[in-house]
């Protein structure tokens, strides 16, 4: 993995939530990292999936977790797992105090149900 295929080892995180989701007011369950612009997006398991569709929309392929304590990356065109990698730019997660659904103050009492509907 490398910058060539797709991984910026010095591109900053664009923020520290989903950036589509900061903007539309809404909120996520886990959030991940693109590891050639920065991206920050929310999962496929939260509602929007911008990390996903930022994929989508650029073909950047790689993303890293950007949970605290998680280093994985993911490749969405290979649809394979990595346990490793280059290191990314600091900050490498969102907050630790940022809770998980986020923000405080947006997930909606109810979000389990949400989430498994």
């Amino acid at each position: 993995m490398s910058a060539e295929n797709g991984i910026d080892p010095g591109a900053a995180p664009s923020g520290s939530g989903c950036a589509e989701c900061e903007a539309a007011g809404g909120w996520w369950f886990h959030l991940r990292r693109c590891a050639q612009c920065g991206h920050v997006g929310c999962c496929d398991s939260s509602p929007a999936k911008h990390a996903t569709g930022h994929f989508r929309e650029t073909g950047h392929p790689f993303v890293q977790s950007f949970e605290p304590g998680e280093a994985w990356y993911w490749n969405y065109e290979t649809n394979e797992l990595y346990e490793g990698g280059p290191e990314l730019a600091e900050p490498v997660s969102h907050p630790a105090d940022q809770p998980a659904p986020g923000p405080a103050g947006r997930v909606p009492g109810d979000w389990a149900k949400i989430l498994r509907a």
